[in-house]
């Protein structure tokens, strides 16, 4: 019986605490039967790809962007410098750090080279850089997770662990495999009873992680490893508690550790932006029957929130407001829409599928569809053009909004949609729209970005505050 657990990357910034309060934390059973998948460090995968909020291009960004611009070797030589300077923090001045730096310098060098390699080849017209931008990301994002996975075992060894860095990036292989097969081969000699896997958040595979799922490849990852290698339990180690709000916008005092709920629930989170897991993550963890337990690196003692496929509160209840900003409301209006809605949104959902704009919400009616979008404004002007060249008659509109989500694992309550609309009506704040599923997991409000934070505050306050919450932070045992 062993766990497989996953270290965040604000988390692994603290190596300390990722010693001390996971790693050797005493309320556990031993240090070994463990599986550790590691982020890179906080920061480090926004300096090599793009910034995850903002958009502002990192390493692969630049490159992108500008076949003939070198902007992104200055970027490059600038983030070596920054993980050097993490070493010597994390090492001190050791040989431990001579080390550290080899390593470090292997990958960023081999980087840099290939880039320039690509970059010159692409300058000649038979060769298309888009055609391999695909290949460049996936290599980038592999150094930030080898970086902390080496430096995190060789630190374990030095303070007594036997860990063991095992490297699913496929660094310099010369043949591609699948995801499943790297990972039992990486693991076919690693013995769990006295060896602790220290694995990179990265992993190599004949189709592409990040082609499916982009940022959220590290939780692939560690979803599989934990299929595959029989895991009781998958913990997931933040630098926060899931609680039934933003403590920073309802107050320490008012927010609400979250014991228990199911996957719904946590795929409800990550339609908002606020995953506890990726949903297609999730999905095998969830048909394996194996839990996910979410923890607070800081606070160790406390056993986190379980998430399970089987789970539904004891009575009917909200157990999270949770809100999105920076969502465009994407409105179609055409007469011709009425009766032939279907042809209108496969359309419409194709166009925003090409700029891989996330849909997060959407409504209809007889002639008109909104589409309710994560995603910049330069990708929103993108597909606004293409929609008005296929539909030029058609009233195209686009707004930035608010989502604010109630969410539960049974939220059949009578009234509850009456008494949300009170709370926000009570703080004279506008419903641009509601939408409710039969599924009854949750409701979610579209406001105006500007009335985000109050709309949140007054549903907390209205449908999670007004109950005792003595025994509401359920250890989840």
């Amino acid at each position: 019986m062993h766990t497989v657990e996953k270290i965040g990357g604000t988390s692994m910034s603290d190596y300390v605490s990722v010693r001390d309060n996971i790693i050797l934390n005493q309320n556990l059973d031993g240090v070994y039967r463990r599986i550790f998948v590691v982020s890179a460090y906080g920061g480090v995968t926004d300096a090599l790809l793009e910034h995850k909020k903002s958009g502002q291009p990192g390493i692969y960004g630049l490159f992108a962007n500008g076949i003939e611009d070198d902007s992104w070797l200055t970027k490059c030589d600038e983030l070596h410098q920054q993980l050097q300077a993490i070493n010597l923090e994390l090492f001190g001045q050791t040989t431990l750090l001579d080390k550290a730096n080899t390593f470090l310098a292997e990958r960023m060098d081999d980087a840099k080279k290939c880039l320039a390699d690509l970059q010159s080849l692409c300058q000649h017209g038979h060769f298309a850089l888009d055609a391999h931008l695909a290949t460049v990301r996936e290599m980038l994002a592999s150094i930030g997770e080898a970086h902390s996975a080496w430096n995190t075992a060789e630190l374990l060894n030095r303070d007594g662990v036997d860990a063991c860095f095992v490297d699913l990036t496929g660094w310099r292989a010369d043949h591609h495999i699948s995801l499943d097969e790297r990972i039992r081969l990486s693991f076919q000699h690693i013995n769990l009873e006295k060896q602790l896997p220290i694995v990179t958040g990265y992993a190599h595979s004949d189709s592409g992680l990040m082609s499916s799922f982009d940022r959220g490849y590290s939780e692939m990852t560690f979803s599989r490893l934990a299929v595959l290698t029989g895991a009781s339990e998958a913990i997931i180690h933040k630098e926060f508690h899931l609680s039934s709000a933003d403590p920073r916008l309802v107050g320490e005092e008012n927010a609400v550790p979250i014991g228990r709920t199911n996957y719904d629930v946590a795929d409800q989170l990550a339609n908002l932006g606020m995953e506890a897991i990726h949903p297609k993550a999730a999905k095998g963890l969830r048909q394996n029957d194996i839990p996910l337990r979410i923890k607070n690196t800081f606070e160790p003692v406390h056993t986190g929130t379980l998430i399970t496929g089987d789970y539904v509160s004891e009575s009917p209840c909200v157990e999270i407001i949770a809100g999105c900003k920076g969502i465009y409301a994407l409105e179609v209006f055409d007469q011709d829409m009425a009766g032939n809605l279907s042809n209108y949104d496969s359309e419409l959902v194709s166009i925003i599928k090409r700029f891989n704009a996330h849909i997060v919400s959407k409504d209809t009616n007889a002639n008109a569809i909104t589409h309710f979008l994560s995603t910049n404004l330069k990708t929103v002007k993108r597909i606004l053009y293409l929609i008005k060249e296929r539909f030029p008659e058609a009233d195209v509109n686009h707004k930035k909004v608010a989502i604010v989500s109630a969410i539960g694992s049974d939220m059949q309550i009578p009234g509850i949609l009456a008494k949300m609309v009170q709370a926000v009506a009570n703080e004279n704040i506008s419903v641009l729209a509601v939408h409710q599923s039969m599924r009854q997991v949750d409701m979610q409000f579209i406001v105006n970005e500007a009335d985000h934070d109050n709309t949140v505050k007054s549903l907390h306050a209205a449908l999670v505050e007004v109950h005792d919450h003595g025994r509401a932070i359920c250890l989840a045992s």
